[in-house]
């Protein structure tokens, strides 16, 4: 193994990590913009306001994008596995 094998392993790494990450992130991203709007509009300014609705939308987006996720990770422990298994 070398440098450039060790580069390419950790750059699907890196990317697995985003592509799995990304339904949960842009679900709190569109709750907290939705959340912070309806305070502006309101004017009603409580910091605790916002974590209750952004956990219930992670937990849902979690929940209905598992396979999604599931997927992504089976596919770079495949390729890991499979580098292993030619020798690099």
């Amino acid at each position: 193994m070398n440098e450039a094998d060790a580069l390419d392993i950790a750059q699907a790494a890196i990317w697995t990590v985003i592509v799995a990450s990304g339904p949960a992130v842009l679900a709190a991203m569109l709750v907290g913009v939705t959340i912070a709007f309806i305070q502006a509009l309101t004017q009603v300014q409580e910091m605790t306001l916002t974590f209750v609705p952004k956990i219930l939308a992670i937990f849902v987006t979690i929940a209905i994008s598992a396979p999604f996720i599931g997927a992504q990770i089976s596919i770079f422990t495949d390729l890991v596995f499979s580098r292993i298994q030619s020798g690099f």
